[in-house]
């Protein structure tokens, strides 16, 4: 068995067109070393990163529609980034089927993030020619299953409170009210908990060791039950 066929087995995907999955894999650098107008990755990787970026808008935004454009972006954008798709193509054992030039062999291009995820950019352009956008689709569902499972990175919101008051005031002029609702333990090592109200209505509790953090808790469990209620409405 040839290493294409090889990595058509490990990623369960059969090319019609075996020259495009090898076109995916062969870097630039090629073409270089040669100085001549050899065919490389490079177009099959513009190609990928617009299907990537459609399946991904169009599944976020249908999974989590409590979501606003803002966390939509921000959960988009970790998801493509180059350490995220070097990580999936290292999964992948892309690496290990590069075409590389001499040059590039030698300083471990096939363990260099950005070449890993053009190449994952770039098989997904290949998929996307070779089958269609419904495989190119199921591929990158595939790839991304566990992110696309769970509420995108409310964890890693940098301002869960901004992000609430956004939220909430697409429908309503009323800003989200915090409330001290306990505190307990000695003075150097308190306890807070907070609360968070909108139009007198409880929406999330928190607790931590000071009241902005116990605040900011209670805003990220306000906006996980937000997407809780919404997805139950969607399903409805």
């Amino acid at each position: 068995m040839n290493e294409l066929e090889q990595l058509q087995t490990a990623l369960g995907w059969r090319f019609a067109d075996a020259h495009l999955l090898r076109l995916a894999l062969t870097h630039p650098s090629v073409a270089h070393e040669h100085a001549a107008k050899l065919q490389h990755n490079q177009r099959l990787e513009f190609l990928g990163d617009s299907v990537l970026e459609l399946v991904l808008t169009s599944e976020l935004y249908r999974r989590f529609p409590a979501l606003g454009e803002g966390a939509l972006t921000k959960a988009r954008a970790r998801l493509v980034n180059r350490r995220s798709l070097a990580d999936r193509a290292q999964r992948l054992d892309l690496g290990r089927y590069l075409v590389l030039s001499r040059g590039e062999e030698l300083h471990g291009g096939r363990e260099r993030s950005s070449t890993l995820a053009d190449a994952f950019e770039a098989l997904l352009g290949a998929i996307f020619l070779d089958q269609g956008f419904e495989a190119a689709r199921a591929f990158v569902i595939e790839q991304f299953a566990t992110e696309l499972g769970e509420s995108p990175g409310l964890s890693d919101f940098e301002n869960p409170k901004g992000e609430l008051q956004e939220r909430l005031q697409a429908r309503s002029a009323h800003p989200p009210q915090y409330r001290v609702e306990n505190a307990t333990g000695p003075d150097h090592d308190r306890m807070f908990e907070c609360g968070v109200y909108h139009e007198g209505v409880e929406l999330g509790r928190g607790r931590d060791k000071s009241k902005k953090a116990a605040e900011a808790q209670a805003a990220l469990d306000a906006l996980r039950r937000l997407d809780q209620s919404a997805q139950t409405a969607a399903k409805a």
